[in-house]
């Protein structure tokens, strides 16, 4: 399983927030470089990038932020937030990112993703499936669906979608662990590669993750809080790979 380390980025710094709250942000570094940097010199690979001011503002806004990390580290980043456009993902591959991750385009403009998927190829593009009480979650989860978050899934698996990244948002940032019955129902009925996001409160939650199947975690808060240690994600790396 992939341990992916999140930078989520407000006004060019790293910060948290707790349930996609913006209310509750709290910086933890005023340079991601520097962060993203302390990853890859411990053997950290991958990367999850959000730009929360484009997820408000609905266009991508921190791409600079992120061809410095690319260009700068070997880390190989999926990016997301506020990804609406075509332009805007030429911005973030432009930029350098390994990934991107839809997800409002793919429930307010299916086509637009759909061509996505068949441009860029299932490899680079990843469905962000955020949820909120089983349903879907949009633009920087101010707003909700009426999509429940298996289908949605589900559907978009039939499109091609081979990646996702899914976000019970009641857990995100609350270190409280993780939706692990709603990974295995998603893992039962899909065959796409799960990546878990959101309430990961300790390294036992990794290993559940683990068991369950997921391809991928993704951990910011708890790494950030001294709830994890690099130590841990090294180990955790050298005895799962």
């Amino acid at each position: 399983m992939r341990i992916i380390p999140a930078i989520d980025i407000i006004d060019g710094k790293c910060v948290r927030l707790s349930k996609g709250d913006y209310n509750t942000q709290k910086v933890y570094n005023e340079n991601p470089l520097e962060v993203a940097k302390a990853f890859e010199d411990n053997g950290i690979e991958f990367l999850h990038v959000v730009d929360l001011d484009g997820a408000k503002a609905q266009h991508i806004i921190n791409h600079k932020i992120l061809e410095e990390i690319c260009t700068k580290t070997n880390l190989k980043v999926d990016f997301g937030g506020g990804l609406k456009s075509d332009d805007d993902l030429r911005i973030a591959f432009e930029s350098g990112t390994h990934q991107i991750t839809g997800g409002s385009i793919a429930v307010k403009n299916p086509e637009v993703f759909k061509t996505w998927l068949q441009q860029y190829g299932s490899d680079k593009i990843i469905l962000g499936a955020d949820c909120k009480d089983r349903k879907i979650a949009t633009n920087g989860w101010t707003e909700s669906a009426d999509l429940d978050i298996v289908d949605f899934i589900l559907d978009y698996e039939k499109e091609g979608a081979k990646y996702v990244i899914c976000t019970d948002i009641s857990k995100d940032g609350m270190l409280q662990g993780t939706s692990n019955e709603l990974y295995e129902e998603i893992i039962e009925k899909s065959n796409v590669n799960l990546i878990a996001s959101g309430g990961v409160s300790c390294v036992e939650d990794l290993y559940l993750l683990h068991e369950i199947g997921c391809e991928g975690t993704i951990l910011g808060k708890a790494f950030y809080e001294g709830k994890i240690s690099m130590r841990q994600l090294v180990e955790f790396i050298n005895k799962t790979t």
